[in-house]
């Protein structure tokens, strides 16, 4: 059947004389596309978020904390305090070489003042290994110099890694790199300037691990143990480490292997499986939602179509008895379907795509807290995708629109003149 003009001013005037019915088909498409592409538009900002936070600390890192024994072990009372020491890293290098990389600890010195010609800041000083940075986000500023390495370690060198903002406090217009300031009667010379996400900290320098012991009379104890992982790629895998690794320290330490009070461990992989667990079930929720929503928007069409063919029922009848032909009643009807379904489903496509480009702009890197987490990030649609739901929804449109019509054209010219 030739598609001439004289149909599409047919399907014109049938939409003006019925325009209420048109708009509020209209506006269950638009809505079920726009409610499709916002969701997923918020979905991805969240994903995105989270793949931003997580982006510049080594996942496959643990830390371990000393902690309080809660329980009663070989004759030992509870409540006693578990203090990590140089030989616990040791143990984590030899007996656990097979799934560790590199492992370093922290310690730590609070209420340090540093000061440089008049000016000064208190901080605190902590002593670190040279994989700090590849475990941390902690990177060095550019034109920044260099970090804590080796040689700082093993001869236990007085240098200093200061913030960009204590740089800027000390000395103001001056370059940092190579000049010495005070801490107490303690010159150290500053080797480099780092930086970190949201300033976090700020109030931190970093000196070299064996230097803080000997300095400050830390003996052999430590803050934290750090380390990074191989070949644990699942939950269990990282569970069943973290058993081993808590039965070893418990060993040297002698509290109970079960008492998960006497040291804290946290495992980043773990975490990051987890958080990636929700992360797929909201997206997976998202779609659910917004297909859904989606289908509302086709039943309502298919609903007002069953209406449509119900309300001319005797106008197809008089058609067909002055000859026209089964097709044309089929394509009046269809193409109707199309007509409607297309331009306000591409009014809700657009629509979305503008939400969410509008809160891209105004939300789109919107974060939270001291550490400066990205908590919403870059909230938009891929064009494709929203190009993919349209078309599904035309053609969804359309086959809501077919089966009507397949109805309309099968109904005899003297039924459909008697009908009411």
């Amino acid at each position: 059947m030739k598609i001439g003009i004289d149909i599409w001013q047919e399907i014109y005037s049938t939409i003006r004389r019925n325009k209420m019915r048109t708009f509020l088909t209209g506006f269950s498409v638009s809505w079920g596309i726009f409610m499709l592409i916002v969701l997923l538009g918020s979905g991805n900002g969240l994903i995105h978020a989270f793949e931003e936070s997580s982006s510049d600390m080594a996942k496959n890192s643990i830390k371990i904390f000393p902690g309080m024994t809660s329980k009663t072990y070989d004759g030992l009372e509870s409540g006693r305090r578990i203090q990590l020491d140089n030989k616990d890293v040791s143990l984590t290098k030899n007996k656990f070489h097979e799934n560790v990389i590199l492992a370093g600890a922290t310690v730590s010195q609070s209420g340090v003042t540093l000061s440089y010609k008049d000016e000064y800041v208190s901080l605190e000083l902590d002593g670190v290994n040279p994989s700090y940075t590849d475990v941390e986000p902690c990177k060095i500023d550019e034109n920044g110099g260099r970090f804590i390495n080796d040689l700082d370690i093993n001869q236990r060198r007085k240098v200093i890694v200061i913030h960009k903002k204590t740089r800027d406090v000390l000395f103001r217009k001056e370059s940092a790199i190579g000049k010495f300031v005070n801490a107490g009667a303690v010159a150290y010379q500053v080797v480099g300037v780092y930086k970190d996400r949201g300033n976090q900290d700020a109030r931190t320098a970093f000196i070299p691990f064996t230097t803080a012991q000997t300095i400050y009379n830390k003996a052999d104890t430590l803050d934290n143990i750090i380390f990074t992982t191989r070949g644990l790629n699942t939950e269990k895998a990282n569970k069943d480490f973290e058993q081993e690794y808590r039965k070893a320290i418990a060993s040297r330490h002698r509290f109970d292997p079960s008492d998960e009070n006497g040291i804290w461990i946290w495992n980043r992989f773990t975490n990051y499986l987890q958080q990636m667990t929700a992360m797929n079930i909201l997206n997976t929720a998202i779609w659910v939602i917004g297909i859904f929503t989606l289908l509302s928007g086709i039943v309502g069409v298919s609903n007002i179509m069953l209406i449509t063919v119900k309300e001319r029922t005797k106008e197809f009848g008089i058609r067909k008895a002055l000859g026209a032909s089964p097709a044309s009643v089929l394509w009046l009807i269809i193409l109707e379907s199309i007509l409607i379904t297309t331009i306000f489903g591409y009014i809700g496509m657009v629509a979305g795509i503008g939400v969410t480009e509008y809160m891209s702009v105004v939300a789109g890197a919107q974060t939270v807290g001291p550490m400066q987490m990205t908590v919403f990030k870059d909230p938009t649609v891929n064009i494709g995708v929203a190009i993919q739901a349209t078309v599904t929804l035309i053609i969804a449109g359309t086959l809501a629109g077919f089966f009507p019509a397949r109805k309309a054209v099968k109904i005899r010219p003297i039924e459909a003149l008697r009908a009411e």
